[in-house]
């Protein structure tokens, strides 16, 4: 019974939302943290997208690999674009088109910086995704007549960057 009691104490601990300055203090003091999806915290993106990320290491380092988990609404249009960094992405649930390409869970696709892709439309079953960029680099840059008001960049930067 404590066990169980001891399990949903920890769980509850890690959903509790942490700031960036708190992730940085836990760090800098222990040199390791214990957090979850939830304690990261979303936000929603005008595309309705949800966005969580987190960077491995301290958030303020410029080369610190960045990780987003993206949860995309069915349908949800995502216009072409590219980084400035290598990057990687797993389709955890649901399925996406990247150009005229399905990707579905466990698909793995590889990308390297400053080459174009897109756009991204989510499945009729939405999609959840994890991007792991090579450094912090990770700003989606518009390609061709898009305007990257589909990226979201200001406000990820606004709830994530330091």
């Amino acid at each position: 019974m404590e066990i169980e009691e001891t399990k949903e104490e920890e769980k509850k601990n890690n959903s509790q939302k942490l700031s960036t300055e708190e992730i940085t203090s836990e760090l800098n003091r222990r040199g390791h943290i214990v957090t979850s999806w939830e304690g990261i915290g979303g936000i929603t993106l005008p595309t309705e997208a949800i966005a969580t990320m987190y960077k491995i290491g301290l958030p303020d380092n410029p080369k610190a690999p960045t990780v987003f988990k993206m949860n995309f609404p069915p349908g949800c249009t995502i216009e072409s674009h590219t980084h400035a960094c290598d990057y990687s992405e797993i389709v955890l649930e649901g399925s996406q088109m990247i150009g005229r390409t399905w990707l579905y869970p466990g698909d793995v696709r590889i990308g390297l910086a400053n080459r174009g892709y897109g756009p991204l439309v989510a499945g009729p079953e939405g999609a959840t995704v994890l991007v792991l960029f090579a450094d912090s680099q990770w700003a989606g840059i518009p390609l061709g007549k898009g305007s990257g008001n589909t990226l979201g960049t200001n406000e990820i930067t606004d709830r994530f960057e330091t």
